[in-house]
């Protein structure tokens, strides 16, 4: 007899870690989210901005009683410091002991196709405020992003430098990633199929401090613009080495250059930047609540990406509250097909949609900073090889 009740009892424990490797929270008090971004580091602002529009959505949410006002929703949080190694020991972490249902995040392009490939084998969906390389999504249906992607901004970027700007010789200066050298190589080619030329590409390695022989190299090539689409630690480095080498020459750069940090690191050389980003958000009544809500409550504004993971935030709860509904509990492939199925969601950034490969139905902005404020150009798109400006 007590052999028998041995083995229910076995029968049973191994039940029970079944249905959580399987992902399916039971019907409980708390249900667990993952958050992965960079919180220390030279990359930290990143992270703690982004982080914060997903915890703001959290507490509004969970104000109200939570999912369906029964569970409460807890965010845990990872620190990659922007190294996918990290950021793989994060995912796993999540997945296997913190048992989350689904993952805000990852913040930067290189751990974001890291942890991408993980969360795709275990079946745990993904939605990246800030990962802007074209073939994230391509990891798999597990994987979406409320940030345009960068082939679309390299098409863009392309373009308005050759078309707009009139530049015909371009010079470049990026980091070797994965984030920094794709936008590179997709906006080198959309400006070069326009007849431009790339009359020099220079490289640097993360973590860099010094690029001044490499501005040196370019100003020799007296390119009629610079473009730098890396990170802020970076082009505030670059801006600043430049202006003491005498490179009198235009500086373009990418959505890297929405993060406000740019303007406490290098405010005294950001004059005249024009860069490629997320488009001006409408100053809709849920923006500047949202605004408002996010700077009463961590002291500071929100930058684009952080509205972008509010935005991913509130659709994630949407999922979770359609599943828990109909299910009682939280199953990981179910929020997903739910998060796919989102349709006209109205976010404070303006009415969300998804393509079928995971990627933000999108536009792109164009910004020229006067001194240290950015000012708004316009919304681009490419249609049919040809820059087409949204009214």
């Amino acid at each position: 007899m007590k052999k028998i009740l041995t083995v229910l009892m076995i029968v049973a424990i191994m039940s029970s870690v079944a249905i959580f490797a399987a992902g399916s929270q039971e019907s409980a008090s708390t249900v667990k989210v993952g958050f992965i971004g960079p919180m220390t580091g030279d990359y930290g602002n990143y992270g703690d901005l982004i982080s914060k529009g997903v915890l703001l959505a959290i507490e509004e949410k969970n104000a109200t009683g939570g999912i369906a006002g029964k569970v409460k929703i807890e965010l845990v949080v990872e620190d990659s410091e922007g190294d996918p190694q990290k950021g793989l020991a994060g995912i796993e972490k999540l997945s296997s002991s913190d048992k989350i249902v689904a993952l805000t995040g990852p913040v930067f392009t290189g751990v974001s196709f890291a942890v991408g490939q993980r969360v795709q084998s275990e079946g745990i969906m993904m939605v990246t405020p800030s990962g802007t390389h074209k073939d994230i999504t391509e990891i798999g249906d597990y994987v979406f992003r409320t940030v345009a992607s960068d082939g679309l901004q390299g098409e863009v970027s392309g373009h308005y430098f050759y078309d707009v700007l009139g530049v015909r010789k371009l010079g470049v200066l990026y980091v070797k990633n994965d984030y920094s050298q794709g936008l590179y190589e997709g906006t080198s080619a959309a400006f070069e199929a326009k007849g431009g030329k790339v009359t020099i590409a220079e490289t640097a390695q993360a973590g860099d401090k010094d690029f001044k022989t490499q501005l040196t190299k370019i100003k020799a090539a007296a390119p009629d613009a610079i473009y730098i689409p890396n990170y802020t630690a970076e082009m505030a480095q670059i801006l600043e080495q430049a202006t003491q080498l005498g490179v009198n020459i235009p500086f373009l750069s990418s959505d890297g250059f929405s993060n406000p940090e740019i303007y406490d690191l290098a405010g005294a050389y950001t004059d005249g930047v024009i860069y490629v980003g997320p488009t001006q958000v409408n100053e809709s009544a849920s923006y500047k609540k949202f605004v408002d809500s996010y700077t009463k409550k961590w002291g500071f504004a929100p930058d684009s990406f952080a509205t972008n993971a509010y935005d991913a935030a509130y659709i994630l709860f949407e999922a979770m509250e359609k599943v828990y509904g109909e299910t009682k509990k939280f199953d990981r492939t179910a929020i997903r097909d739910a998060f796919a199925a989102t349709k006209d969601f109205p976010g404070v950034t303006g009415t969300i949609n998804f393509a079928e490969n995971g990627d933000l139905v999108a536009y792109q902005g164009v910004y020229k900073v006067d001194k240290t404020t950015p000012k708004y150009i316009g919304t681009y798109t490419v249609v049919d090889g040809k820059l087409v400006e949204i009214k």
